[in-house]
């Protein structure tokens, strides 16, 4: 089974409140803010954006995710350097990550409830 495309790109800031403005300036809305300088916005029917504020000493970046609709068919080509098997998030998903020939990590992320 292949991935089925971005499913989310993951952004850190230093200022969850202006982060979020941008993307509302831009089409985006808000579908929930954390209690803890997160939230996550959307745009029609694609992928959305996941926002968490960072501490000053850490640089933003910048995460794009890949979906895979089914941890268990999943299966990467050998190919593939698998860097962390699929593991569950604190956000009630599971991710994997995968490094491509670039040395880039990659994300991919499944519901968690496609696992025994």
């Amino acid at each position: 089974m292949a991935t089925e495309g971005i499913e989310a790109v993951f952004l850190t800031t230093h200022n969850w409140g202006r982060a979020a403005k941008f993307f509302q300036t831009l089409g985006y809305e808000l579908e929930f803010a954390t209690d803890h300088a997160s939230g996550q916005l959307r745009n029609g029917d694609g992928p959305y954006v996941f926002i968490a504020e960072v501490p000053e000493d850490q640089e933003p970046q910048t995460r794009i995710v890949l979906k895979a609709p089914d941890e268990e068919a999943f299966r990467p080509d050998p190919a593939v350097e698998v860097v962390t098997p699929f593991e569950d998030t604190h956000y009630g998903t599971r991710e994997m990550t995968v490094r491509d020939p670039d040395g880039r990590l990659w994300s991919l992320q499944a519901p968690a409830g496609n696992r025994p």
